[in-house]
């Protein structure tokens, strides 16, 4: 993902020929698909290819691979925590990517959710139909998925001005004794390495993440953490920034740890208020097994606390 700060010199251009200057191999149709399907954004907005850019507008670019697969309709058994007319609230397991690209086609929740859910949100494309919000592979929890494009705009627009509330629970390394830390550091892409995500200054957003302790344990800690703002990889960045990597987080946690189950980290309370009814809804879902197991192995150790 690339961040691009508009200056004057682009001020009142049409989106789609600010990209085609910034990036000259990709093709207007190529532009077009990428706005079209949201993987082109202007303030985390999606937007029109007419769209005319402001000055100090944010662009976002996500990477994007143009290529014929169909995305097909796949039996997936969903954990489906609830559904009416425009939502539908899924507990994802881990291990399982949202949606489709890089060289997924298969297996993803979109994959599932067209077998499902008979109709879903168009405003993200065909390879995100529904896709309000993503939850990493090997994180579990809930996210909302839209069903019509109106539900869609407004749980976005909840995104945006941080009405939709995400709370997780995380293991992480070493002994926190602060009951309650605000982490508020912004985050771009790591220069170095640009599958990974960074505390920076350069090409950043505001990532503010408060984090509460549960409990202590000899070498590790249990902790709730709410996002105030929704930025790739947050939790595991932040936690890592501040020196308590994720237990098994093969990208940002420590080599020595055990990636067969991915990162320690669970979205276990999620709400939002519902596009129709304007009724503010919450929901709660516990982690896998896989969790309850290592947070025993934790517990086995001295408490501190």
């Amino acid at each position: 993902m690339e961040n691009y700060i508009i200056d004057e010199s682009f001020s009142l251009e049409r989106i789609d020929k600010v990209i085609q200057k910034i990036d000259p191999d990709k093709s207007r149709s190529t532009i077009k698909k990428m706005i079209e399907e949201g993987f082109i954004k202007v303030n985390d907005e999606v937007v029109k290819s007419n769209y005319k850019v402001r000055y100090e507008d944010v662009i976002t670019i996500e990477e994007f691979i143009l290529d014929t697969h169909e995305i097909l309709a796949e039996d997936i058994p969903l954990d489906i925590v609830y559904e009416d007319n425009d939502v539908v609230v899924i507990n994802k397991p881990s291990g399982m990517v949202v949606h489709p690209g890089n060289g997924v086609y298969s297996g993803t929740l979109v994959n599932a959710l067209m077998y499902h859910i008979k109709d879903l949100s168009r405003i993200n494309g065909e390879v995100r139909p529904g896709i309000v919000h993503r939850i990493d592979k090997d994180t579990s929890g809930l996210l909302v998925v839209a069903k019509n494009d109106v539900a869609h705009q407004k749980l976005a627009n909840q995104l945006v001005d941080r009405t939709l509330s995400r709370v997780y629970l995380a293991l992480v390394h070493g002994q926190i004794f602060d009951q309650k830390i605000k982490i508020d550091a912004p985050i771009g892409r790591d220069k170095n390495d640009r599958t990974k995500m960074c505390v920076t200054s350069h090409n950043s957003k505001q990532a503010i993440t408060n984090v509460e302790v549960l409990e202590v344990f000899e070498n590790s800690s249990y902790i709730e953490c709410k996002l105030e703002t929704g930025r790739t990889h947050q939790i595991r960045v932040h936690m890592a920034y501040i020196k308590h990597p994720l237990y098994g987080d093969p990208k940002y946690g420590y080599r020595k740890d055990d990636h067969s189950y991915g990162q320690y980290l669970h979205a276990y309370r999620l709400g939002f208020i519902h596009p129709t009814t304007n009724e503010f809804m919450s929901f709660e879902a516990s982690p896998e097994p896989q969790f309850f197991e290592k947070l025993d192995q934790l517990r086995v150790e001295k408490v501190q606390l």
